[in-house]
């Protein structure tokens, strides 16, 4: 999960640290290289492919691993092509998904998106009905273990940031679109190690389930983010205090 309540935001960056980092990884170098082949390979010329290795400084990727993924987007090295598509969706119970995918095969995505939809109890929405729950926002976060919240805001706040929030361990930087690649470039600046930072969706508003069906949903939503196609998946889900995963 991605950037749509405190509790997605820490699980995904906490991901970024763990035995995810290679799908992370994958994720983020499939998001270059089709940003270089759209717009070319210069970060300077193209805002998709700056704003993409912005993100992938923010999970700490090898800058070997950045140039070869432009260089597969350009052409210079051997890569595969990648199609971009939006699945817009509903869980049991109303939840949101907004699911973004860049794949080589869209018959493939396709088939096992609307099969685990259809295995949780879920469905497809008409385009354009999830879409509208939710907002565009910078999200970068920070290991509230080795920096203080009073030390980070006054660096993200000068640098143009909306706010900033601790929450169990982890310092959460919010900003809008436009100044995201601002904010991360004076926080980076200033010699602060990010654990991750995106342009994310965030839900206007959330909501909430009973009994077990909360984690039913995020079964759902961890097993959409597992796919190979799938590059982010986010909902407007309310994940209530102490709850633990499965």
């Amino acid at each position: 999960m991605s950037g749509h309540s405190k509790w997605a935001t820490i699980k995904h960056a906490k991901g970024a640290a763990d035995a995810k980092r290679g799908q992370i990884f994958t994720k983020l170098i499939k998001e270059i290289s089709i940003a270089a082949r759209m717009g070319g390979g210069s970060p300077d010329a193209n805002p998709r492919l700056r704003t993409a290795i912005l993100k992938a400084r923010g999970a700490n990727m090898p800058k070997d691993n950045i140039d070869r993924a432009i260089k597969k987007g350009t052409g210079e090295l051997e890569g595969v092509n990648y199609e971009e598509l939006i699945y817009e969706a509903y869980a049991p119970g109303g939840v949101a998904i907004f699911i973004e995918v860049l794949t080589d095969n869209k018959n493939r995505a396709a088939a096992d998106i609307r099969n685990m939809l259809t295995r949780a109890g879920g469905q497809l929405a008409t385009s354009g009905s999830v879409s509208r729950l939710f907002k565009r926002q910078g999200i970068i976060t920070v290991d509230g273990d080795k920096y203080t919240e009073d030390q980070i805001m006054e660096i993200a706040i000068d640098g143009g940031a909306e706010d900033v929030a601790l929450s169990d361990g982890i310092i959460e930087i919010t900003t809008s679109p436009e100044d995201f690649e601002s904010v991360l470039t004076v926080i980076n600046e200033k010699g602060i190690e990010t654990m991750s930072a995106e342009v994310s969706m965030v839900a206007e508003a959330e909501v909430a389930l009973e009994g077990d069906a909360t984690g039913k949903v995020v079964k759902l939503i961890d097993r959409l983010e597992e796919n190979e196609d799938v590059q982010n998946v986010y909902s407007n889900l309310e994940i209530p205090e102490g709850f633990e995963s499965e």
